[in-house]
């Protein structure tokens, strides 16, 4: 397993944290998603042999938010 964080605009609320890490979560080989709503970012935890730094960003953006 391997840790990132990615930077996430766009937040403004509670939803949005939520959205977030809901959207994270649904890419495969994401173990843990933790969205910080104040710092604007999300740390990541993920299997790098199922889930690519791009998916996870894509996800973002499909969610409505800049990654």
């Amino acid at each position: 397993m391997e840790k990132i964080e990615i930077k996430v605009k766009g937040m403004s609320c509670g939803h949005c944290k939520m959205a977030v890490e809901k959207a994270l979560m649904a890419v495969e080989g994401v173990e843990s998603a933790s969205v910080d709503l104040e710092k604007g970012k999300a740390d990541i935890t993920y299997d790098p042999s199922k889930a690519s730094v791009e998916s996870m960003k894509k996800a973002v953006v499909d969610a409505g938010y800049q990654a």
